[in-house]
């Protein structure tokens, strides 16, 4: 649960902006949509395995090198 403690001199939308900010960092947001209606197991499975092939699609694309030339990088001379 957030909560902030509002200073003395301080103004009501400043002390707003603060809960707004602490609510987004602790993720209490997120955490509300994802508990938001119930998902079958089933379907909660196939939601974390299509999450991973995403996850490392990313960071295979990331690794990969670029290779920017359309002829192969061979040494050689071709006929």
């Amino acid at each position: 649960m957030a909560f902030i403690i509002v200073n003395n001199n301080e103004s009501i939308e400043s002390a707003l902006r603060r809960f707004k900010r602490k609510v987004i960092s602790e993720e209490i947001i997120k955490d509300l949509k994802k508990h938001a209606h119930f998902i079958p197991p089933g379907q909660k499975a196939k939601l974390k395995s299509a999450n991973a092939r995403k996850r490392n699609r990313r960071r295979f694309r990331q690794q990969r090198p670029v290779n920017t030339s359309s002829r192969p990088m061979g040494g050689g001379q071709s006929r």
